[in-house]
């Protein structure tokens, strides 16, 4: 296995990664810039006030987007997995 395959095959497992984590880091961002605007315009310090709206933001995030994240995972090991033979060469 040369150089460039490790470093290709590493780019597109974090490119993976980054497709897969990205949407769910955005909707957790959105809802904690939300609730922290909405603590600030209300002065309420309570800490639960930000982390059940994010439990609950990710946890919906995670139901509409399942079906497109596991084939998108399925289609990587899928590729990983048929390259195997051409590495071994």
């Amino acid at each position: 296995m040369t150089p460039e395959q490790v470093m290709s095959m590493t780019y597109q497992a974090l490119m993976v990664a980054l497709k897969m984590a990205g949407p769910l880091l955005l909707v957790a961002l959105t809802l904690g810039l939300i609730i922290s605007i909405f603590q600030a315009a209300t002065q309420i310090n309570e800490m639960t006030l930000s982390f059940i709206p994010k439990v609950l933001g990710v946890g919906a995030a995670l139901v509409a987007l399942g079906p497109w994240l596991i084939a998108t995972m399925v289609d990587y090991i899928r590729r990983l997995i048929e390259t195997i033979p051409t590495l071994a060469g």
